[in-house]
Protein backbone atom coordinates (compact mmCIF):
# COMPACT_ATOMS: atom_id res chain seq x y z
CA UNK A 1 0.00 0.00 0.00
CA UNK A 2 1.26 3.47 -0.77
CA UNK A 3 1.01 6.45 1.60
CA UNK A 4 -2.26 7.78 0.17
CA UNK A 5 -3.89 4.38 0.43
CA UNK A 6 -2.76 4.06 4.05
CA UNK A 7 -4.18 7.49 4.87
CA UNK A 8 -7.47 6.60 3.21
CA UNK A 9 -7.55 3.37 5.19
CA UNK A 10 -7.05 5.30 8.46
CA UNK A 11 -9.89 7.66 7.50
CA UNK A 12 -12.19 4.73 6.78
CA UNK A 13 -11.38 3.13 10.13
CA UNK A 14 -12.35 6.23 12.15
CA UNK A 15 -15.03 7.66 9.84
CA UNK A 16 -17.89 7.13 12.32
CA UNK A 17 -16.23 9.54 14.79
CA UNK A 18 -14.88 12.06 12.27
CA UNK A 19 -16.20 15.62 12.30
CA UNK A 20 -13.67 17.24 9.99
CA UNK A 21 -10.58 16.29 7.97
CA UNK A 22 -7.68 18.38 6.74
CA UNK A 23 -4.44 17.60 4.93
CA UNK A 24 -1.62 19.84 6.26
CA UNK A 25 0.99 17.83 4.36
CA UNK A 26 0.93 15.32 1.53
CA UNK A 27 1.67 12.38 3.82
CA UNK A 28 -0.56 13.49 6.70
CA UNK A 29 -4.28 13.68 7.48
CA UNK A 30 -5.66 15.52 10.49
CA UNK A 31 -8.89 13.90 11.62
CA UNK A 32 -10.93 15.94 14.08
CA UNK A 33 -13.00 14.00 16.59
CA UNK A 34 -14.86 14.77 19.81
CA UNK A 35 -13.16 14.15 23.17
CA UNK A 36 -15.72 11.49 24.09
CA UNK A 37 -14.67 9.47 21.02
CA UNK A 38 -10.92 9.25 21.62
CA UNK A 39 -10.96 5.79 23.19
CA UNK A 40 -13.15 4.07 20.58
CA UNK A 41 -11.26 5.76 17.73
CA UNK A 42 -7.86 4.70 19.10
CA UNK A 43 -9.16 1.20 19.76
CA UNK A 44 -10.46 0.92 16.19
CA UNK A 45 -7.26 2.27 14.67
CA UNK A 46 -4.65 0.41 16.69
CA UNK A 47 -6.19 -2.50 18.55
CA UNK A 48 -8.84 -3.70 16.09
CA UNK A 49 -7.09 -2.83 12.80
CA UNK A 50 -3.39 -2.67 13.75
CA UNK A 51 -2.95 0.57 11.77
CA UNK A 52 0.55 1.71 12.67
CA UNK A 53 1.72 2.92 16.06
CA UNK A 54 1.42 5.95 18.34
CA UNK A 55 4.41 8.22 17.67
CA UNK A 56 3.47 11.15 19.92
CA UNK A 57 0.74 13.07 21.68
CA UNK A 58 1.13 16.83 21.56
CA UNK A 59 -0.76 19.73 23.06
CA UNK A 60 -1.60 22.92 21.22
CA UNK A 61 -2.82 26.20 22.67
CA UNK A 62 -5.19 28.16 20.41
CA UNK A 63 -6.30 31.21 22.38
CA UNK A 64 -8.87 33.78 21.35
CA UNK A 65 -7.64 37.32 20.86
CA UNK A 66 -9.15 40.71 21.51
CA UNK A 67 -8.12 44.04 20.02
CA UNK A 68 -7.06 46.61 22.61
CA UNK A 69 -9.12 49.73 21.77
CA UNK A 70 -6.36 52.15 22.84
CA UNK A 71 -3.31 50.55 21.28
CA UNK A 72 -5.07 48.54 18.56
CA UNK A 73 -2.83 45.64 19.55
CA UNK A 74 -4.00 42.08 19.48
CA UNK A 75 -4.03 40.61 23.01
CA UNK A 76 -4.80 37.12 24.24
CA UNK A 77 -8.06 36.70 26.13
CA UNK A 78 -6.87 34.43 28.97
CA UNK A 79 -10.33 32.94 29.59
CA UNK A 80 -11.29 32.07 26.04
CA UNK A 81 -9.91 29.81 23.40
CA UNK A 82 -9.22 26.14 23.22
CA UNK A 83 -6.56 23.57 23.74
CA UNK A 84 -6.04 20.75 21.30
CA UNK A 85 -4.65 17.30 21.90
CA UNK A 86 -3.09 15.74 18.80
CA UNK A 87 -2.55 11.97 18.69
CA UNK A 88 -0.04 11.19 15.92
CA UNK A 89 -0.16 7.67 14.49
CA UNK A 90 2.33 6.49 11.89
CA UNK A 91 2.24 3.69 9.37
CA UNK A 92 5.33 3.84 7.17
CA UNK A 93 5.38 7.40 5.77
CA UNK A 94 1.67 7.96 6.49
CA UNK A 95 0.72 10.06 9.52
CA UNK A 96 -2.87 10.05 10.74
CA UNK A 97 -3.41 12.63 13.47
CA UNK A 98 -6.50 12.46 15.64
CA UNK A 99 -7.18 16.02 16.81
CA UNK A 100 -9.42 16.82 19.76
CA UNK A 101 -10.45 20.38 20.65
CA UNK A 102 -11.01 21.15 24.32
CA UNK A 103 -12.24 24.39 25.89
CA UNK A 104 -9.95 26.10 28.41
CA UNK A 105 -12.68 25.81 31.01
CA UNK A 106 -12.94 22.01 30.65
CA UNK A 107 -9.67 20.74 29.20
CA UNK A 108 -10.32 17.13 30.07
CA UNK A 109 -10.14 13.91 28.07
CA UNK A 110 -9.97 10.19 28.82
CA UNK A 111 -6.55 8.59 29.08
CA UNK A 112 -5.64 6.01 26.46
CA UNK A 113 -3.03 4.35 28.71
CA UNK A 114 -5.33 1.41 29.34
CA UNK A 115 -4.84 0.44 25.67
CA UNK A 116 -1.39 1.94 25.16
CA UNK A 117 0.66 2.14 28.36
CA UNK A 118 3.40 4.05 26.51
CA UNK A 119 1.00 7.01 26.16
CA UNK A 120 1.62 7.81 29.84
CA UNK A 121 4.75 9.81 29.06
CA UNK A 122 2.93 12.01 26.54
CA UNK A 123 -0.13 12.45 28.75
CA UNK A 124 2.00 13.52 31.71
CA UNK A 125 3.84 16.01 29.54
CA UNK A 126 0.58 17.56 28.26
CA UNK A 127 -0.91 17.69 31.77
CA UNK A 128 2.10 19.41 33.19
CA UNK A 129 3.03 21.83 30.42
CA UNK A 130 -0.28 22.81 28.82
CA UNK A 131 -2.93 21.91 31.40
CA UNK A 132 -4.92 19.07 29.84
CA UNK A 133 -6.39 16.67 32.40
CA UNK A 134 -6.29 13.04 31.28
CA UNK A 135 -8.96 11.18 33.23
CA UNK A 136 -7.75 7.89 34.72
CA UNK A 137 -4.16 8.25 33.60
CA UNK A 138 -2.17 5.88 35.81
CA UNK A 139 0.74 8.20 36.71
CA UNK A 140 0.33 11.87 37.53
CA UNK A 141 3.76 12.64 39.01
CA UNK A 142 5.64 15.56 37.54
CA UNK A 143 7.72 14.61 34.54
CA UNK A 144 9.61 17.80 33.68
CA UNK A 145 8.74 20.61 36.07
CA UNK A 146 9.88 20.61 39.70
CA UNK A 147 7.50 19.18 42.29
CA UNK A 148 7.03 22.63 43.85
CA UNK A 149 5.84 24.16 40.55
CA UNK A 150 2.69 26.25 41.18
CA UNK A 151 -0.59 24.49 40.41
CA UNK A 152 -2.50 25.93 37.44
CA UNK A 153 0.60 27.49 35.83
CA UNK A 154 1.31 25.95 32.43
CA UNK A 155 4.52 27.11 30.72
CA UNK A 156 3.49 26.11 27.18
CA UNK A 157 0.29 28.14 27.20
CA UNK A 158 0.58 31.36 25.24
CA UNK A 159 -0.60 33.34 28.27
CA UNK A 160 2.46 32.22 30.28
CA UNK A 161 4.68 35.19 31.05
CA UNK A 162 7.05 33.52 33.47
CA UNK A 163 6.89 33.09 37.19
CA UNK A 164 6.78 36.10 39.48
CA UNK A 165 10.06 36.64 41.25
CA UNK A 166 9.79 36.81 45.00
CA UNK A 167 11.54 39.75 46.54
CA UNK A 168 13.36 39.33 49.78
CA UNK A 169 12.31 41.80 52.41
Amino acid sequence: MDTQELLQQALEIVKEWTIEVSQPEENRRDIYIEARDIKPAVKALLIDNHWGYLSAITGLDSPDYQIDEETKERKIDPDKGKLEVLYHFCNRAAIATLRVRLPYTDAEIDSICEMLPSASFYEREAMELIGVNFRNTPITDHLILPENWPAGVYPLRKTFKGLEKKTQG
